[in-house]
C-alpha cells in the first residue's frame, strides 16, 4: 500500500495496476482515489469501466487503441472480470504493445499468479495484494479515524469496538460514523456509547453465546439466543452458526496441541488474524470431547428438526441448555 500512496502523492503513475485480495473496502478506496487522481474531474470521455466475466476483450482493445480526447491519458478500469483466472491471454499479448496514453486498473478478488496476464502486468505495471488486515493494523486505523474526528477512544475500548462490529473495514467505518454522531458533543468515545449505537455482528453474538456456554452461564447464553430471535434470525441459521463455531474451535484446539502460533493457525484455519487470537483463547476453555459432543449434537438436532421431532425454536434452546448446564 505504501507504493500506491507514493504514486498518488507524486502523480507518477504506472501504466497498469492490479489490485487484488479479500479486503473490498481497500480495493474500493484505492480505485476511487486513482480515478480521481488520473483524470480531470468530470472527464467521462476518457474513462471506461468494465465489470464481470462477460467483458469483451476485443471491445476493450479497440477502445484502448483510441487516443484520449483532449487529455493526457485514457483510463480503463476492470472489476471482477476473472481475466487472471482464465480468458485473459489475448489481453496479455496486447499489453506489451498498448499505447502510452492508455492506462489500465484491474480490481480482482482472486488471481492466478501463473497466468500470462498476471506476468504481463507484473512486467509492465504494479501489482498489490489488499488482503484482510491484522489486529494491530485495524486498531491503528480505527485510532486514526477517531483522531481525524477530533475525538479519542481508550485502546481497550477500540478492541471492544472491533470485537462487537467485526473486522470488515466497510462496516467499521459505518459503525464508527454512527458512534461519532451519537457522541457529537463529547471528546471521548466510550464503551457505553458503543453498546448504545453499534450493531453487534451476528458472528460476534454467536461467539459471545459460546463464551457463555464455556462459562456455564446458562442465563446469558439463552438471553443472547432470544436477542437473535428478536432480530428475526432464523433458529436453524443460529444452530448452523453455533455448530460452525464449534467446528472452528475443534480445529483451532487441534492446531494448538500441535504447537502452532496465531499466524499459522489463522492461515491453516482460514481465519482473520484478529479472530484467530480470540478463538485460541476460547478453545482453551473447552475439552476436545466437549467440542466433539457439541458438533455431533448440532447435527443430530438438525436431523430431528427436519423430521418433525422437534420445533426449531425449542431445538436450539435445548442445545444451549444442555451444553451450558453446570457439571
Amino acid at each position: 500500500m505504501k507504493s500506491l500512496n507514493e504514486d498518488l502523492k507524486t502523480g507518477k503513475f504506472k501504466q497498469i495496476y492490479l489490485l487484488y485480495g479479500e479486503e473490498a473496502y481497500l480495493k474500493k478506496q484505492y480505485k476511487e482515489r486513482f480515478i480521481k487522481a488520473m483524470l480531470p474531474e468530470g472527464d467521462t470521455m476518457n474513462y471506461a469501466y468494465y465489470e464481470g466475466k462477460n467483458t469483451d476483450i476485443k471491445e476493450v482493445i479497440d477502445l484502448a487503441e483510441t487516443l484520449p480526447f483532449f487529455a493526457e491519458r485514457r483510463l480503463i478500469v476492470f472489476e471482477n472480470t476473472g481475466f487472471f483466472k482464465s480468458a485473459g491471454a489475448d489481453l496479455a499479448d496486447y499489453i506489451g504493445d498498448m499505447p502510452d496514453t492508455t492506462y489500465f486498473i484491474f480490481i480482482e478478488s482472486e488471481v492466478d499468479k501463473r497466468s500470462r496476464l498476471y506476468k504481463a502486468v507484473k512486467a509492465k505495471g504494479h501489482i498489490v495484494e489488499l488482503g484482510v488486515q491484522d489486529e494491530n493494523t485495524l486498531r491503528r486505523w480505527v485510532q486514526g479515524l477517531v483522531k481525524k474526528e477530533h475525538k479519542t477512544m481508550e485502546p481497550g475500548d477500540i478492541v471492544y469496538f472491533l470485537n462487537k462490529v467485526g473486522t470488515d473495514m466497510e462496516n467499521i467505518t459505518k459503525e464508527l460514523e454512527k458512534l461519532v454522531c451519537y457522541a457529537m458533543d463529547r471528546d471521548v468515545l466510550t464503551r457505553e456509547d458503543i453498546d448504545a449505537v453499534c450493531v453487534t455482528q451476528i458472528t460476534s453474538h454467536i461467539f459471545e453465546m459460546v463464551n457463555a456456554v464455556a462459562e456455564k452461564n446458562q442465563r446469558k447464553a439463552l438471553d443472547l439466543y432470544y436477542e437473535l430471535l428478536a432480530l428475526k434470525e432464523p433458529p436453524m441459521r443460529i444452530l448452523f452458526l453455533l455448530t460452525r463455531e464449534y467446528r472452528i474451535l475443534f480445529h483451532v484446539k487441534a492446531l494448538l496441541k500441535q504447537g502452532y502460533g496465531r499466524k499459522e493457525i489463522a492461515s491453516k484455519a482460514g481465519l482473520h488474524p484478529f479472530a484467530a487470537g480470540r478463538y485460541m483463547d476460547q478453545a482453551k476453555r473447552f475439552h476436545t470431547r466437549e467440542l466433539r459432543a457439541a458438533i455431533e449434537e448440532g447435527a443430530d438436532i438438525e436431523q430431528r428438526v427436519k423430521t418433525g421431532l422437534l420445533t426449531d425454536h425449542l431445538a436450539v434452546e435445548l442445545f444451549l441448555v444442555k451444553h451450558s448446564a453446570a457439571a
